[in-house]
């Protein structure tokens, strides 16, 4: 898909699995995981990774199991979730952080439904704190998912609002994309935000 985030439409379709890789290692493994599944997979693949993504990926056959979140980075003071080209941003967000002195821990989704929901259950309740981050409209994104099943399972563990970082509820505008999407500033700004509201 090109300039819209339609995963939020598909996640409402009970049955399927949805996925998104952040990159070409993680796009072999989950597309042969996707394949070899019994149930219906719709593989998203973000089209600026086919021109911004270089990485090794291996020769051999090896499959990423569905419905398992990776921790990318481990941290201590705030969980960053995320899924697809948003990985991107999302890592320079808590490389600048981390020169600021604050730990992240950032999360790819990777399979959105079914998602992962222990992974960031278990993080959240070490840090206190969760940011979600994507490149689709705040409204009804995926993210209010996330959000909502973690203010409900971690309630008496969070030290700040669940922050939510995402496009703008209008429709994509292609020649404007840098200003629509959320990139590491306003993600850097939300990963302050969160620290100064726990204090």
């Amino acid at each position: 898909y090109h300039s819209q985030s339609p995963e939020a439409y598909l996640c409402h379709t009970p049955g399927l699995v949805v996925v998104m890789p952040r990159g070409p290692r993680c796009a072999k493994g989950l597309l042969l995981s996707s394949i070899r599944c019994k149930d219906p997979v719709i593989f998203l693949e973000p089209k600026i990774l086919y021109r911004s993504a270089v990485e090794e990926v291996p020769d051999a056959d090896y499959e990423i199991p569905l419905g398992k979140a990776e921790i990318m980075q481990k941290g201590t003071d705030v969980t960053i979730v995320g899924w697809g080209a948003q990985l991107r941003r999302l890592q320079l967000a808590c490389d600048l952080a981390s020169k600021e002195g604050i730990s992240c821990e950032l999360i790819d989704l990777r399979t959105l439904l079914p998602w992962d929901s222990e992974t960031i259950i278990h993080s959240v309740k070490k840090t206190g704190k969760l940011i979600v981050s994507h490149e689709a409209p705040i409204t009804c994104g995926f993210g209010a998912e996330v959000a909502a099943t973690l203010q409900q399972e971690c309630f008496f563990h969070l030290e700040a609002p669940i922050q939510r970082v995402a496009g703008y509820d209008t429709p994509f505008p292609l020649v404007a994309e840098k200003y629509y999407l959320p990139d590491e500033t306003k993600n850097l700004d939300s990963i302050r935000k969160v620290m100064e509201l726990a204090k």
